[in-house]
């Protein structure tokens, strides 16, 4: 393809055609004057290729939950660098901005509640009532509902947003964790670690509707966009469990193999899928990888070494980039999405565990 700047360069060249001019040119003089100008559009081209690496992709800001150290690290995408740490409650773990990007939403396990971080001041500016030790919860499309996973009481806690109130219970399984809401927001996904269930609780009536049995100690859950699979890991079974949400059964599942490596150590936490549906990654705890699942043929493509002890995982609002954190070396790993590999590790606080991210 030719650029518009070599289209004009080539406007603006002397003709070099026979019988051109008023006089024949010497062949040096014509020789110095076509070398003068490839220089020109060399010189041009390479211009224009520098301005375009060094424009930057759209920044964005992620917020890190640390577990251990009881604050949130704030993390600026276009210099990957730590720009802030809140100090928050106790035990900090699921963590999200709020639909709008006003406010983070962070549980704070061990004090019983979700705290609400303003997102401009940076400040706690609030703190909304759970059910005992929270630790992974979702918001509906609007933003104006929260559900969140009670682990100590085995119960899915309703929060109204716009009210920062407590409105209801979901009775679950032994220990929820893992949280997801269908595409259509119909239908709320819980999973229970040691009944080893994804429940599927109806948003309008507020009841169980259905329930998959899955491997040992799930997780972790993730619709894809169209809502034609759900996919629910299972860290002590070593699998993630591919669900047909519609007839609400299990259709497969997706196991790993990392060379060299213990069957036990491959524990898979956090899932992160691509909107068009085509590529998942998936964390792999203790292994140390982050796996790269084709989504469409549930192929594990390929192992990325990351942090010690991968936990959970965030895109940034491009794609570019995926940020998945280590809960065991205290860092955060950039992976380049469509290179597939690691490009950065940030140093952040004890025990990062969960991360949102949102545009700057």
């Amino acid at each position: 393809m030719i650029s518009d700047t070599e289209v004009s360069l080539r406007h603006c060249e002397p003709s070099t055609a026979p019988g051109a001019g008023r006089g024949r040119r010497h062949p040096a003089l014509a020789q110095q004057r076509r070398r003068g100008w490839s220089q020109a559009l060399l010189a041009t081209t390479v211009l224009m290729l520098s301005l375009v690496a060094a424009t930057p992709a759209s920044a964005s800001i992620a917020y890190v939950s640390n577990e251990k150290s009881n604050t949130v690290s704030v993390i600026d995408t276009e210099t990957w660098s730590v720009t802030a740490t809140i100090k928050v409650g106790q035990r900090p773990r699921g963590i999200e901005f709020t639909r709008d990007g006003k406010f983070v939403l962070v549980a704070v396990g061990d004090d019983d509640a979700i705290e609400v971080i303003d997102a401009a001041t940076r400040q706690i500016v609030d703190k909304l009532p759970s059910g005992p030790d929270p630790e992974l919860f979702v918001q509906d499309q609007s933003g104006k509902t929260l559900y969140v996973a009670n682990e100590n009481d085995n119960t899915v806690t309703i929060i109204d947003l716009d009210k920062r109130v407590r409105v209801g219970d979901v009775q679950v399984g032994v220990e929820p964790e893992g949280m997801a809401i269908s595409p259509d927001g119909k239908i709320l996904i819980n999973t229970s670690e040691t009944t080893n269930m994804a429940h599927f609780i109806d948003t309008a009536t507020r009841q169980i509707v259905g329930n998959v049995l899955v491997d040992s100690r799930p997780r972790f859950a993730e619709f894809k966009r169209d809502n034609s699979e759900l996919w629910v890991s299972s860290e002590i079974g070593g699998t993630v469990t591919v669900i047909d949400p519609a007839k609400r059964e299990a259709t497969g599942k997706i196991s790993f193999a990392v060379p060299g490596m213990r069957r036990e150590a491959i524990q898979p936490v956090g899932i992160a899928m691509t909107g068009d549906g085509a590529t998942a990654f998936v964390a792999l705890g203790p292994a140390n990888r982050v796996a790269v699942v084709d989504a469409k043929t549930h192929e594990v493509k390929k192992y990325l070494l990351v942090g010690q002890r991968v936990w959970h995982m965030a895109f940034t609002p491009d794609e570019k980039y995926l940020l998945v954190t280590n809960g065991v070396s205290n860092d955060v790993s950039a992976i380049d999405v469509a290179a597939q590999k690691v490009v950065k590790t940030i140093q952040v606080g004890e025990l990062p565990w969960g991360i949102t991210i949102a545009p700057k």
